[in-house]
C-alpha cells in the first residue's frame, strides 16, 4: 500500500507527544509499506528532518519562515490573522504553496491513501479528489482552546485564547466530516468526534511505548524528588507545573519540608526559568537529550494535568521505567490504567498532595506500583502492538475505495 502522510510541525526530532506517536507509527508501517512522508514546519537553524531520509520511502521537507511561538514577534501574525476564518494555529503552517506542493506530491506518487497528521495540517490536505483521507488526530484541540479560555486571567490571552476557540471549534469539525475516516487516540477524543460523525467512521489507535528504551534501572532513586516531563511549550504543561508549585507542593512541604521539583522538558517560558531559579528545590531543566536519567531519580513521577485531549505518552514511559505515578482523572485520560494498582489518581489539591505524600514515605508501595506498571506496558502497549488497529484501519479504507471503484 502507498501511503503519503501528511504532517504540520515537523517530525524530527521525536521528543514530544505527538511526534513521538507519529514517528513511531510510520517507522512500524514503513516495514511493509511505501510511505512518503511530507512534512512542513519551522525552518531552524539546526534542522535534522535529513536524518528521515532513509526511514521512508520518500521523504519532503518544508521548512517555513514561521516566528517562534509565544514571543512579541508572533503578535503581528496573531493580529493579522485575528479576521480570518482559520485557527491561527491552523493558517501559520498551512499557507498556500504547502497547498500546491501536496498536490504536485499526491500528482506524482499517486498514493492509495492519505494520512493527515493532527488537524493542523488540514487546510493543505486536498479533500475533494478521489483518494482515501484519515484524519488522525491526537487530541481534541478545540476542547483545548475552551480549557485555555477558561483559565486565562491575562484579559489579551483570554481574547486570542476565546477566538483560537470559536475558529478551531467550527475548523475541527468541518474536517471531521471531511475525512473518510477519523483515528483518536481515546475513547473520550471518540464520544466526543461521535457527536459529529457517524461513530462507525471513527477507530481508537492505543497509545504506545518504547519498552527497550524506556525500562527500569538499576541506579538508585533520589528520595523525595518529584519528576515532571513535558514540553513546557506546550500550554497545558506549563499550567499543571504552575498549578502544582502553588496549591499542590507547599501541602508536600509541610510534612515532607526536602520534598523537590524536577520539571525536565523543552522551551519552558521566562515565568517558569524564573521560578526554577527564584525557589528552592525546584529545577526547571529545558531541553534534554535524554529524559532517563532524570526519570530515574525520581522517587514519585507526577502529572497534575488540568487541562486534557489526546493521551500522555509521558505517563507511559514513566510507567515503563517502573515508576510510581501520581495523576489528576485530566492527566490519565485515555489509558488502560487502574488506579490502585499501576497508577494513583487524585485530583483537588489537597489529595494530590496526601498521595504524593504517601508514596514519598512508603518505598515497598513505591516499587509494587512500579513493577505492576512495567508489567502492564510490556504486555500490551509496546509500538508493534498498537500499529496493528492502526494498520486495520488504512487497509479496510483502502479496499472500501477499490471495491467501490469495481463496482
Amino acid at each position: 500500500m502507498k501511503i503519503l502522510w501528511v504532517k504540520a510541525g515537523g517530525l524530527y526530532p521525536p521528543n514530544v507527544g505527538g511526534r513521538i506517536r507519529s514517528y513511531h507509527i510510520l517507522k512500524a508501517l514503513a516495514r511493509r509499506h511505501s510511505i512518503t512522508l511530507f512534512t512542513f514546519y519551522a525552518a531552524t537553524t539546526d534542522d535534522l528532518h535529513s536524518a528521515l531520509e532513509h526511514e521512508f520511502n520518500r521523504v519532503v521537507l518544508m521548512p517555513l519562515a514561521i516566528p517562534a511561538g509565544r514571543t512579541f514577534r508572533e503578535i503581528p501574525k496573531y493580529v493579522e490573522y485575528l479576521f480570518s476564518s482559520l485557527p491561527y494555529t491552523v493558517s501559520k503552517f498551512c499557507q498556500p504553496k504547502v497547498t500546491q506542493r501536496v498536490l504536485q506530491v499526491v500528482a506524482e506518487d499517486k498514493p492509495d491513501i492519505i494520512v493527515c497528521d493532527f488537524v493542523f495540517a488540514a487546510h493543505s490536505i486536498p479533500w475533494d479528489i478521489p483518494i482515501p483521507k484519515i484524519l488522525f488526530t491526537h487530541n481534541v484541540e478545540a476542547a483545548i482552546w475552551k480549557h485555555h479560555y477558561k483559565l486565562a486571567r491575562n484579559p489579551f490571552w483570554k481574547m486570542l485564547s476565546w477566538r483560537e476557540y470559536q475558529a478551531m471549534d467550527r475548523f475541527e469539525r468541518d474536517c471531521i466530516n471531511r475525512a473518510d475516516h477519523v483515528l483518536t487516540v481515546s475513547d473520550r477524543d471518540r464520544n466526543i468526534f461521535s457527536r459529529m460523525i457517524d461513530p462507525s467512521r471513527i477507530t481508537v489507535i492505543p497509545t504506545g511505548v518504547d519498552v527497550e528504551y524506556f525500562r527500569p534501572s538499576n541506579n538508585q532513586e533520589e528520595p523525595n524528588t518529584i519528576v515532571f516531563s513535558g514540553a513546557m511549550d506546550w500550554m497545558p504543561n506549563e499550567d499543571a507545573i504552575v498549578y502544582f508549585t502553588k496549591a499542590i507542593l507547599p501541602r508536600i512541604r509541610q510534612h515532607i519540608p526536602g520534598a523537590s521539583l524536577c520539571v525536565v522538558g523543552r522551551d519552558p517560558s521566562r515565568g517558569l526559568l524564573k521560578l526554577g531559579t527564584g525557589e528552592r528545590g525546584i529545577e526547571i531543566t529545558g531541553r534534554v537529550d535524554d529524559i532517563r536519567p532524570f526519570v530515574h531519580r525520581a522517587a514519585v513521577y507526577v502529572v497534575p494535568l488540568r487541562i486534557g485531549g489526546g493521551t500522555r505518552l509521558k505517563i507511559f514511559e514513566a510507567m515503563a521505567m517502573g515508576k510510581a505515578v501520581v495523576s489528576t482523572t485530566i492527566g490519565a485520560e485515555g489509558l488502560p490504567v487502574r488506579s490502585g494498582q499501576d497508577i494513583l489518581i487524585a485530583d483537588d489539591p489537597e489529595d494530590f498532595a496526601n498521595t504524593t505524600i504517601k508514596l514519598l514515605k512508603d518505598p515497598v508501595r513505591r516499587a509494587e506500583i512500579g513493577r505492576t506498571a512495567r508489567e502492564l506496558v510490556d504486555r500490551s502497549y509496546s509500538w508493534d502492538a498498537v500499529v496493528q488497529p492502526f494498520e486495520a484501519a488504512l487497509k479496510r479504507l483502502a479496499g472500501e475505495k477499490r471495491e467501490s471503484k469495481g463496482a
